[in-house]
């Protein structure tokens, strides 16, 4: 029985869901997180199950007393084929694709609200495939941030960047100095999600090579 693509898909979203909580997750769950029925989503897991890319296993319903219910984890077996599927190779095309796309959502900045902004920047990501490009776009995000606040916090978070000890650290501090000033501003929600990304994005950050890491610096830098 193959790992077919709705199969990987059931299976992304598993780990996904996975790496947020770090908990079992129940079908219940992951059927809502897709928008299918629970029957679908249990089926589904059954089936990838058998493939030896997830374990089941049962919990206390606290809401029945005395009940249990299902829940599942993914492997090792899991983990290491998404850990494969991240030995990208960089592709310029994509790659200036990515940065004319932030620029032109950058530019567009002045016709729209900052949450419409914010909103089409957001679509973006789930579309994109490398870590380089995801970085791009939450260091684009924030820069949406940082164009609205602009004057002297502008000034001032660019000098925090030109003076940071090296080019990953300048990025980090970026995002995390908008971060903070944004954070004050936005709804609970989107807090939690830009949350989360900033979350990827650190770590994703920290598997660029040391080429990308320079490419994505001077993006950041052209872009103030």
């Amino acid at each position: 029985m193959p790992l077919t693509k709705r199969r990987l898909q059931f299976l992304h979203k598993l780990m996904d869901l996975y790496q947020k909580t770090n908990l079992p997750i129940h079908y219940e769950a992951l059927a809502a997180s897709l928008g299918v029925s629970k029957w679908t989503a249990y089926d589904m897991l059954k089936e990838i199950e058998k493939l030896g890319f997830i374990s089941r296993s049962y919990e206390v319903n606290t809401k029945e007393t005395g009940r249990s219910h299902v829940v599942f984890v993914p492997t090792a077996k899991a983990s290491d084929l998404f850990r494969q599927s991240r030995n990208e190779t960089f592709n310029v095309e994509d790659w200036k694709k990515t940065v004319d796309n932030i620029a032109a959502l950058l530019k567009d900045l002045r016709n729209s609200s900052l949450n419409e902004s914010i909103r089409k920047m957001l679509d973006e990501i789930p579309k994109v495939s490398t870590r380089i490009n995801f970085c791009a776009y939450i260091i684009g995000l924030f820069l949406m941030y940082l164009k609205k606040l602009g004057g002297k916090t502008e000034s001032l978070i660019y000098h925090i960047v030109q003076k940071a000890p090296s080019k990953e650290t300048g990025m980090t501090m970026f995002v995390g100095t908008v971060l903070g000033t944004a954070i004050q501003t936005i709804n609970d929600e989107l807090g939690l999600e830009i949350t989360e990304l900033v979350s990827k994005f650190l770590q994703s950050i920290e598997e660029l090579s040391g080429e990308e890491k320079e490419m994505l610096s001077a993006f950041l830098n052209e872009a103030f």
